[in-house]
């Protein structure tokens, strides 16, 4: 038995949400996903509100995961102990809300999920992916394992799908909005992609509006940060596993640029 799982790249601002809406459960049938996991931590730009939150889960979502801005909207620290199907990074502090892992079922079958951030070039607050990892594992027991790692460095990220290579059936890169085009099965049967990509602004520069970005980099005196306006799109890949070996036998990045209204 195989699932087709697929991974969307994160959500960023409002227009990403909408376009969620729209078309996921439609994508979904067309590519035939049994499962889906939706990166949502930027849906705010900067965080990710409960009525954001809910409207990605009725869009067609079966588990959200966060990041580095998994708490920039506090209102949001409730809804996370209160829903399981949305995951913050295991390697915060346990005492922080909500969960980093959990059981999920899907129609051929649980599947774990797991929501890991980086340090390398980030927050060295976290505790260290490579450590914290191992006992999840252990409390997941035989099941097909999804990971989302949201790293900034290409290397940590790499690092960590051979380290749990034959041991995850899939570990995607999220955080830096920008698709790769390095999906690949490792060795041991692990699937890959270091960075799924965003649903976002495409005329954009990781989903910000171009001429403030290209300000700070000027050194100008910039202002807060706004999501780009424009037609969007819905980055993402998707992995076929074989639910019995516990392995990823297929993965394929997925773009869908959205249509421009008539």
């Amino acid at each position: 038995m195989e699932l087709r799982v697929l991974a969307v790249g994160d959500v960023v601002g409002d227009s990403g949400v909408r376009l969620l809406a729209r078309r996921l459960r439609a994508i979904k049938r067309e590519q035939e996903i049994g499962f889906c996991v939706v990166n949502g931590e930027n849906a705010s730009g900067v965080g990710l509100t409960p009525k954001q939150a809910d409207q990605i889960l009725d869009a067609g979502a079966d588990v959200i995961t966060l990041g580095n801005h998994a708490f920039a909207r506090r209102e949001i620290c409730p809804f996370l102990d209160e829903n399981s199907r949305i995951l913050r990074p295991e390697n915060r502090l346990p005492s922080l809300p909500g969960r980093g892992f959990g059981v999920f079922e899907t129609p051929l079958g649980s599947v774990g999920v797991v929501n890991l951030i980086g340090r390398c070039s980030m927050d060295f607050t976290p505790d260290n992916p490579f450590r914290i990892i191992e006992p999840t594992l252990r409390k997941l027991g035989e099941i097909p394992v999804l990971i989302d790692f949201h790293a900034e460095a290409t290397s940590e990220k790499l690092a960590m799908a051979y380290f749990l290579d034959g041991r995850a059936a899939a570990v995607w890169g999220t955080h830096t909005h920008v698709q790769t085009a390095d999906e690949q099965i490792l060795p041991g049967g692990t699937g890959y992609l270091t960075d799924l990509g965003m649903t976002g602004p495409v005329h954009s520069v990781i989903g910000v509006r171009p001429e403030q970005s290209v300000a700070h980099f000027c050194g100008k005196l910039g202002s807060r940060y706004e999501v780009a306006q424009g037609p969007c799109a819905i980055m993402g890949a998707v992995f076929t596993i074989d639910m019995a070996a516990r392995r990823c036998t297929g993965v394929t990045r997925f773009r869908e640029d959205e249509r421009p209204a008539r």
